[in-house]
């Protein structure tokens, strides 16, 4: 009897079967897709910083109203303003992010199609924990301190830190006091998003900070598209006789056409416009109509994270099943002035 044509009762259903075929070698690559988008534009924008405690604390304060007031010849000075009176503390809890990994003795041996090994797993874990933090701090959580009774530190998402308790968004954080607020006009929350309506934010956000040039918008993918609209412009008077014109600066030899927009120019100052993560925006449960709806306007100078411990892998002993450990890290979200940022969460 040929080999060929021995039949093994315990092979894999996907390989028995007779005939010379049977011996035959699969075509299968070595390669595995991920697909998931894995961009982390918010935490790769906000500053860095150490953190020395799971509650992380700064100061805000605000300049006096200016004043047309003269002063007479000769007076003297008689009465003293404490400099320091305005100032308040903003804090927020240090989170802990983990995700753990394993590949099994018999999985790290084989030859497995696409890469198993613990290498890759670990790498895959630390993907996933970066996606995690950027869910995190876009969510509306609240913080909140651990009780000692299975519920931890969490951190406090922007858009809590962002909230105004206005039209469709949610209650404002009563610890930030009021002179320190978001204002109502730095966020949309309330449908009918228009260039209009966005430069009207931008206005807002450049009364309270006298600068805008750094401002980075974070945008879904609905909200993406709607910014590039604003090239667009329909002709026509609602009749079968209209269409769409879109205003766009291109070389005419090109071949192509570009709709996008990465750069806005406002009133005020230049808006950088970038992609967010979608996955992470869903996940994070921003107050918002319809998925895709959601932005946030971004004064990188006034955001950090404060790490308590980096992130790292810790490799953990093999007990017989195989490769495995963690990748965590602890950081909190610090907004060091809500007034100076802005968010858009409903767009019709």
């Amino acid at each position: 009897m040929s080999f060929s044509d021995t039949f093994d009762p315990s092979a894999p259903a996907a390989v028995t079967g007779q005939g010379s075929a049977i011996s035959n070698r699969e075509d299968l690559t070595d390669v595995l897709s991920i697909l998931a988008p894995e961009e982390t534009p918010i935490l790769s924008t906000a500053q860095k910083s150490g953190a020395s405690s799971t509650f992380v604390e700064w100061s805000v304060d605000k300049l006096a109203d200016p004043s047309t007031a003269g002063v007479s010849e000769g007076a003297d000075v008689t009465a003293f303003t404490d400099k320091f009176a305005s100032r308040a503390r903003l804090g927020n809890y240090v989170q802990k992010f983990r995700r753990d990994y394993m590949v099994s003795d018999l999985q790290e041996a084989v030859d497995s199609v696409g890469p198993a090994k613990v290498a890759q797993a670990e790498a895959k874990a630390i993907r996933e924990l970066k996606r995690d933090i950027e869910a995190t701090i876009s969510s509306n959580n609240a913080k909140t301190a651990e009780n000692g009774a299975g519920t931890p530190y969490a951190l406090q998402g922007l858009g809590k830190w962002l909230a105004t308790g206005a039209t469709g968004d949610i209650a404002v954080d009563s610890d930030i006091p009021s002179d320190f607020q978001t204002p109502a006009g730095n966020n949309h929350t309330d449908g009918n998003f228009t260039e209009s309506t966005f430069n009207d934010q931008i206005s807002s956000i450049f009364r309270q900070t006298g600068n805008v040039d750094s401002l980075v918008l974070v945008a879904d993918t609905n909200l993406r598209r709607d910014i590039s609209d604003f090239a667009r412009f329909d002709v026509g008077t609602g009749t079968s006789n209209e269409f769409s014109v879109r205003d766009f600066n291109n070389n005419a030899d090109a071949g192509t056409i570009r709709l996008s927009v990465d750069l806005y120019q406002s009133d005020h100052g230049i808006v950088s416009i970038v992609n967010a993560n979608p996955s992470a925006f869903s996940a994070a449960s921003i107050a918002r109509t319809t998925t895709g709806d959601a932005g946030y306007l971004l004064n990188p100078e006034y955001a950090g994270i404060h790490e308590l411990i980096p992130m790292g892998s810790t490799r953990l002993p093999n007990l017989g099943g195989g490769e495995r450990g963690f990748v965590d890290c602890a950081l909190t979200l610090a907004v060091y002035h809500p007034q100076a940022h802005g968010k858009i969460t409903d767009l019709d």
